[in-house]
């Protein structure tokens, strides 16, 4: 578990030093042109920076190993920081929104040049590179703050989509009032980013099922010894999953065979998700209906 957490450790400081070259350059060539869009766009890489900055405080946390005051561990700390991602994102939209209108009573052409297109597909293929491998090495290490990020970067890729058409749109000669209409699709599509965020890590602190419950059966009921199951519930992530369960056994069953039983079962659950999952099975005795 400590290992994996260095990784990411490792990932998040080199997406750092990338989001912060993209909001840098984006900020740099739309002050210059007088794009809203395109600056804000670039607010909106900072706060990827400032993003990746509170996973490795999160990380930092969530590595620590149990302890007196938190026996389970402090693997939450990571959805309390993903969580405050989200939070980030909806005051960073709110922010955009307001200057938009600003731009709406006050509209002001901005200056394209070849260079800022160029800069603009630029930063494009950095996050999409970015956004690609942050979200595989989530999955490959099952963590939160990865693949929430991910989804963070990914809707940067549309946004810079949308800024670069209408840049090209207002050089074609389209009226300058497009430039804080797309300002809000900015803002639109970070608050969609900042809520898939928050109801992907929520569910983990109000204690959400994590996996299906007939998966579970399926694995419990491959043992003979055992004659049903029921009362299947799981909460936490797959990286930190808590699994509890009641199996029906044969009431002669001996008690070190239940034991057994317990293990083996415990052992296939933890290969079939995750091998530091936490599992208890309950045994009781069956009876015939």
């Amino acid at each position: 578990m400590e290992n994996s957490y260095k990784k990411v450790q490792r990932i998040l400081l080199g997406i750092l030093l990338a989001n912060l070259l993209v909001a840098g350059l984006k900020i740099f060539i739309g002050s210059i042109i007088k794009s809203a869009s395109m600056t804000a766009d670039g607010f909106h890489s900072l706060s990827d920076g400032s993003s990746n900055i509170v996973g490795l405080i999160g990380i930092h946390f969530a590595s620590k190993p149990e302890d007196e005051s938190h026996p389970y561990g402090h693997n939450k700390f990571e959805t309390l920081a993903a969580l405050f991602i989200s939070f980030m994102l909806f005051l960073a939209s709110g922010r955009i929104i307001l200057g938009a209108f600003e731009r709406f009573r006050e509209p002001i052409v901005p200056e394209i040049t070849i260079e800022s297109i160029r800069v603009l597909i630029f930063t494009l293929v950095v996050n999409i590179l970015v956004s690609l491998i942050e979200y595989r090495k989530g999955k490959e290490l099952n963590s939160q703050i990865l693949i929430s990020d991910s989804m963070h970067t990914r809707s940067d890729i549309y946004i810079s989509l949308g800024v670069l058409a209408t840049l090209i749109g207002i050089r074609l000669g389209f009226p300058p009032i497009i430039d804080p209409i797309v300002s809000l699709l900015v803002a639109a599509f970070i608050i969609h980013a900042g809520y898939e965020i928050f109801r992907e890590n929520s569910d983990v602190l109000v204690d959400g099922a994590v996996v299906d419950t007939q998966v579970i059966k399926d694995i419990v009921l491959t043992f003979e010894e055992v004659k049903d199951v029921h009362k299947i519930r799981s909460r936490g992530s797959i990286n930190n999953l808590h699994i509890d369960l009641h199996i029906e056994v044969d009431p002669s069953l001996d008690v070190e065979k239940s034991h057994d039983l317990v293990h083996n079962i415990e052992d296939a659950i933890r290969e079939k998700f995750n091998k530091n999952s936490h599992v208890i099975a309950h045994v009781e005795p069956h009876k015939e209906k």
